[in-house]
C-alpha cells in the first residue's frame, strides 16, 4: 500500500534519512540543492551530500549523491553542513568534515568539475580552534562574495557559554584569514526562545538593504533548537524564523535569477522507530522569500510555487482532497478543519478580532509514537489582509504562511488514508497539487528521473 505520509512535492528521499539543506546555488540556469543524506533510515550511517536540481524551484530531479566521505580522509566520518558558490564557472563547496573522535568538524573545500554533480577530494582551508581557546563546538561554514573579497562565517559555541559566528576573509576562496567575531550572544531567553550555547548553520541573507543572520540554536544537552534571525548591524535580538514544531537548519541561496531564496529542513514529528519502519525521514521546505519588518525577518512562499497548483481552485467547504493540496484561508473569523477520519483532524482557526491564526494538531493522529501536542498561534494579517493564510499539505508535511509573513511548519501522521474532507468557512479556496519529485532510486543508474514512488 502506498505511504500517504510520504511528501510528493517537497524535496525528500524515496528511502533513507535526509536533514540539513546545503548550499543551494544556480549554475547556467539550473538550481542545485544539496542536503545531508544517508542511504538508510539510520542516524549512524556517515552523512553524504544528496543532490537535487530544478529549473523552476518547483519540479525537482533527484540525483546520486554529489559528495561522499573519503575513507581515511578529512571527512571520513561524514560530509556535514556548509554551502556552495559558483567559482569561475564551477561549483565550489565549503563544508564541515567530520572525523571520528575529533572534537571539531574541520572547514573543508572541494571543487566540482562536473557541473555540480560530483565533487573532488577536499582540502582544509581554516585551522581548527586551538585547545586553549576552550571552544566546544565549531562547524558549518557559510561563504559569500562581494565585488572584491570572499567572506566566511562559522558557527561556534565559545568557552564562556556564548554562541558566536566567527568571520574569515579571503581574496580567492582558498587562502583564508581570521577577521574576528561577526556576532556573539550569551545564552539567554528571548520571548521564551532559547538562543543556544552555540549557533549551527549560520547564514547571511540580504533583506531590504541589510544583512540578516540566520542561525540554528544548539546546546550540548538539548541538541537542535530553533532557527533564529537578526540584522548584524545591531545588537542581536534573535527572533524565530518559523513558529512551527519541525523547521531547522535554514539554508540561503544569495545569488541567481530567482532572487534570494531560503530553504529549511523539515524534521520528523514521530519516534525514531516509526520513521525507521517507514524507511525514510526528513524533507526540505518549500522555497521562501524573506523581508524585514523592523528588525524581524518575515517569509512567504516563493512565487514560483503557484506552479504546483493542478487545475482551478474550488470552494473548500465540503471538498474532498488527496494528500497533496493548497488552501487559502480568507480574512474572516472561523475554523478550517482538515478531517482525515472520524477521530482524526487538523484545525486552523482565524480570529479576526485578535488578528491571529492558530494551528491545533492534537487530534491529527491516533497512531502511537507520533507528536500531536502543541497548539500554536501567530500574527495573521499584514498588508494583504484580503486573505489570512496559505496552507500547503503534502502527506505528513504542513506549511502555513500568514499574510503577515509568519510561518508554521509541522508534521501530521493521520492513520486514515485519503481522500480527506475539508470543513471551512465560505471564501476558503482549495487547489489540488500534483507530484513534483522525480527520483533516481538506483544509486548506480544513469541519471534519468523515474516515476515518483
Amino acid at each position: 500500500m502506498p505511504d500517504h505520509h510520504l511528501p510528493q512535492f517537497h524535496v525528500r528521499l524515496p528511502r533513507g534519512y535526509l536533514n540539513d539543506p546545503n548550499g543551494p546555488v544556480e549554475l547556467d540556469g539550473t538550481t542545485h540543492l544539496y542536503f545531508q543524506s544517508r542511504p538508510y533510515a539510520e542516524k549512524d550511517v556517515p552523512v553524504e551530500w544528496g543532490h537535487a536540481t530544478t529549473e523552476d524551484l518547483v519540479h525537482w530531479t533527484l540525483h546520486r549523491p554529489a559528495m561522499s566521505p573519503v575513507p581515511g580522509g578529512l571527512d571520513s566520518g561524514g560530509c556535514w553542513s556548509g554551502n556552495t558558490v559558483v567559482d569561475g564557472g564551477r561549483v565550489r563547496a565549503f563544508y564541515s568534515g567530520k572525523v571520528d573522535h575529533s572534537p571539531y568538524q574541520s572547514v573543508l573545500t572541494a571543487l566540482s568539475d562536473e557541473d555540480g554533480a560530483n565533487f573532488g577530494r577536499p582540502v582544509q582551508v581554516v585551522p581548527d580552534p586551538a585547545p586553549e581557546e576552550g571552544v566546544t563546538m565549531f562547524r558549518d561554514p557559510f561563504v559569500w562574495r562581494d565585488a572584491s573579497r570572499w567572506h566566511m562565517v562559522v558557527g561556534v559555541a565559545a568557552a564562556d557559554g556564548a554562541a558566536a559566528m566567527r568571520l574569515y576573509g579571503s581574496p580567492d576562496g582558498v587562502d583564508w584569514e581570521y577577521v574576528g567575531e561577526l556576532s556573539r550572544l550569551p545564552r539567554t531567553l528571548v520571548d521564551g526562545v532559547d538562543t543556544g550555547e552555540g549557533w549551527e548553520c549560520p547564514q547571511l541573507i540580504a533583506a531590504d538593504g541589510r544583512e540578516v543572520a540566520l542561525v540554528s540554536s544548539w546546546s550540548h544537552a538539548g541538541g537542535p533548537g530553533e532557527v533564529l534571525a537578526f540584522p548584524v548591524d545591531s545588537a542581536p535580538v534573535p527572533r524565530r524564523v518559523d513558529d512551527g514544531h519541525d523547521f531547522y537548519a535554514a539554508s540561503v541561496m544569495r545569488e541567481g535569477s530567482h532572487g534570494h531564496v531560503l530553504f529549511g529542513w523539515i524534521t520528523e514529528g514521530r519516534e525514531d522507530a516509526r520513521w525507521q519502519e517507514a524507511g525514510w525521514a526528513g524533507a526540505i521546505s518549500l522555497p521562501r522569500r524573506a523581508w524585514l519588518d523592523g528588525d524581524a525577518l518575515r517569509t512567504e512562499p516563493h512565487p514560483a510555487v503557484e506552479a504546483l497548483r493542478s487545475g482551478p481552485g474550488r470552494p473548500a467547504d465540503g471538498a474532498t482532497i488527496g494528500a497533496q493540496a493548497e488552501l487559502v484561508l480568507p480574512a474572516v473569523s472561523g475554523t478550517v478543519r482538515l478531517r482525515f477520519g472520524a477521530e482524526e483532524w487538523l484545525d486552523l482557526a482565524v480570529d479576526l478580532e485578535a488578528g491571529t491564526l492558530s494551528l491545533d494538531r492534537s487530534a491529527a493522529s491516533t497512531a502511537p509514537g507520533v507528536e500531536t501536542a502543541g497548539a500554536l498561534a501567530v500574527e495573521a494579517f499584514g498588508d494583504r489582509a484580503e486573505w489570512a493564510a496559505r496552507v500547503f499539505l503534502d502527506g505528513s508535511v504542513v506549511e502555513v504562511f500568514t499574510s503577515a509573513g509568519r510561518s508554521i511548519t509541522t508534521r501530521v501522521y493521520p492513520t486514515t488514508p485519503p481522500p480527506w474532507r475539508v470543513e471551512a468557512p465560505a471564501g476558503t479556496v482549495v487547489w489540488d497539487v500534483a507530484p513534483a519529485i522525480g527520483a533516481v532510486t538506483d544509486r548506480a543508474a544513469a541519471e534519468e528521473p523515474l516515476p515518483v514512488s
